[in-house]
C-alpha cells in the first residue's frame, strides 16, 4: 500500500478500516544471503540500500526487541553535518543529502525538519575554532556561517547572551541542519525494506556466531540457528558484546546518554541550539514538548535509565542558556547506550572475520549518520570494500595510529 493523500482522505471516509501491517512480522528462514544484527535505523537502512541500490533482496535484520524500541527511538533526533574534518563532514553530509530526499524515497513521513542548527560559542579561541570548521566546511561546499552576537539574539532572542556562566560571544549556524521524528525514520526504513523483500524478524536475539576457517558461516539466535553468506553488525551500544561473540575486540566503551522533554508550549525554541561549554542542546518537537540533553554518564553500563547528576547538570546548564526554560516542568527522560571510540569518529568497514562487516562506534552521531551509515554499509557488504566516503572509518586505524580526532580530545573515551 502506497502512503498518499488521497489514501488517507479515503480511508477516513472508510473509517480506516483498510490499512495494512507497515511490514510483516515474519520467522525466520534457515539461511540468507546477507543477514543483518540489529533492527534500529542504521540495520534497516543498511537492508534497504541492500535492496534498492545493489539488487540483493535475500536478507533478514534481526532485532532482540522490536522495531523502534531501541537506540533509533532514544536520541534528540538532530541533524546535521557541521564537522571539522573531511573525512567526517564529507560522509555526515551525504547522510544530509540522504535526509533531505528521505520522505519521497521511503514514502513515509519521517519529520524531517530542516530548522537550522546553531552552535554557539564563549570565548575567542572556541570562535576561532567555529571559524575553522565553518571554513573547512565550506571549502567542500557545505553550508556554515558564522554569526556575531547580534545576529544569534536575532536568530534566537531567549538566549541569555550575557549569563554569569558562559557569556555567548556568537554561532556557527548550519541551517540545513534540523531533527527529524526518530521512531519514525525506523519504522520508514522497516517499511520500505519489507517493500523490496527483506525479512524483518523480531524478538530475535543473537546469542552466538560461528564462523570457520575465519569466515562467518552462521548465527545461533533465541529463534534458532540461521546460516549466513554474509553478515553485518548494526547493534550501537552492544556492539563491543557482539564482536565478542565473533571473537575478535573492538575499542569502544558504552556509555549512557540522557534525553528530556518538557511539558508541550506554544512554538518557542524554532531551531537546535547547542550550548558548547554547558553541553547542552535543545530543539522544540512539533507537538509542542522541549527536547533537550547533554552528556555522557561518566561510567561504562549497557542500560537504558540515568541517574540524578547528569540531570542536575543539563537543566542548570539550559537555564544558563535560556532562564525562561525554569518556568517549565520536565515530564520524561529516557537513556540510550552510546559506543564512544578513541578517537570520536565511527567505525564503518570490514572485520578480521571474512563476510562480517559492521557499523557502530558512533558516539553521539549515530542517528544523524543513519542513511549515510546504512548507504555506506550496504556498499561495503555487497562491494566486499568500503565507499570512499567510509573507506577511512577502518577498524585498523586504531592499530596503525591513523586516529580521527574530531574533537581534539585524545585517546581517551571517556572525553569524547
Amino acid at each position: 500500500m502506497r502512503y498518499s493523500g488521497l489514501r488517507l482522505l479515503t480511508q477516513a471516509f472508510a473509517g480506516n478500516t483498510g490499512w495494512k501491517p507497515a511490514w510483516r512480522d515474519t520467522a525466520p528462514k534457515s539461511s540468507y544471503d546477507v543477514v543483518i544484527v540489529g533492527g534500529g535505523g542504521h540495520g534497516l537502512a543498511t537492508a534497504y540500500y541492500l535492496a534498492r541500490e545493489h539488487g540483493i533482496t535475500n536478507v533478514a535484520v534481526l532485532e532482540r526487541g522490536r522495531i523502534g524500541l531501541g537506540n533509533t527511538g532514544r536520541n534528540t533526533t538532530i541533524i546535521r553535518s557541521n564537522y571539522l574534518l573531511p573525512e567526517n563532514h564529507n560522509f555526515y553530509e551525504w547522510s544530509l543529502k540522504l535526509w533531505e530526499g528521505l520522505e519521497q524515497d521511503l514514502n513515509y513521513n519521517a519529520m524531517v525538519s530542516q530548522r537550522g542548527v546553531l552552535n554557539l560559542f564563549h570565548s575567542d579561541a572556541a570562535r576561532h575554532a567555529a571559524a575553522r570548521r565553518g571554513n573547512a566546511m565550506r571549502l567542500d561546499g557545505i553550508d556554515a556561517e558564522l554569526l556575531d552576537r547580534a545576529q544569534v539574539a536575532e536568530f534566537c532572542p531567549l538566549i541569555d547572551l550575557d549569563n554569569a556562566r558562559f557569556p555567548v560571544m556568537g554561532g556557527l549556524l548550519q541551517r540545513r541542519g534540523g531533527t527529524a521524528r526518530h521512531d519514525a525514520v525506523a519504522w520508514g526504513f522497516a517499511r520500505a525494506a519489507d517493500r523490496r523483500g527483506v525479512d524483518i524478524i523480531q524478538e530475535c536475539e543473537v546469542q552466538g556466531i560461528e564462523t570457520e576457517g575465519g569466515r562467518v558461516t552462521a548465527l545461533r539466535t533465541s529463534r534458532g540457528r540461521i546460516r549466513a553468506g554474509r553478515v553485518g553488525l548494526a547493534v550501537a551500544g552492544s556492539t563491543s558484546l557482539l564482536a565478542g561473540m565473533a571473537g575478535f575486540e573492538v575499542p569502544i566503551e558504552s556509555h549512557v546518554l540522557q534525553a528530556f522533554v518538557s511539558e508541550a508550549v506554544k512554538p518557542l525554541v524554532h531551531a537546535v541550539i547547542t550550548f558548547g561549554a554547558g553541553h547542552f542542546y535543545i530543539s522544540q518537537s512539533d507537538k509542542g514538548g522541549l527536547v533537550f540533553g547533554g552528556g555522557l554518564d561518566g561510567w561504562n553500563s549497557y542500560a537504558q535509565r540515568g541517574n540524578l547528576p547528569a540531570v542536575e547538570h543539563v537543566f542548570a546548564a539550559g537555564v544558563a542558556m535560556m532562564p525562561a526554560l525554569s518556568r517549565l516542568r520536565a515530564l520524561r527522560s529516557w537513556g540510550g547506550m552510546m559506543d564512544m571510540t578513541p578517537d570520536g569518529s565511527p567505525i564503518i568497514g570490514l572485520t578480521p572475520i571474512q563476510g562480517l562487516t559492521m557499523t557502530g562506534g558512533w558516539c553521539y552521531g549515530g542517528f544523524k549518520a543513519t542513511p549515510g551509515s546504512g548507504w555506506c554499509h550496504a556498499w561495503t557488504i555487497a562491494k566486499g570494500e568500503p565507499h570512499p566516503l567510509n573507506a577511512a572509518f577502518t577498524l585498523d586505524r586504531f592499530r596503525q595510529g591513523r586516529l580521527l580526532d574530531e574533537r581534539g580530545a585524545g585517546p581517551f573515551a571517556w572525553a569524547q
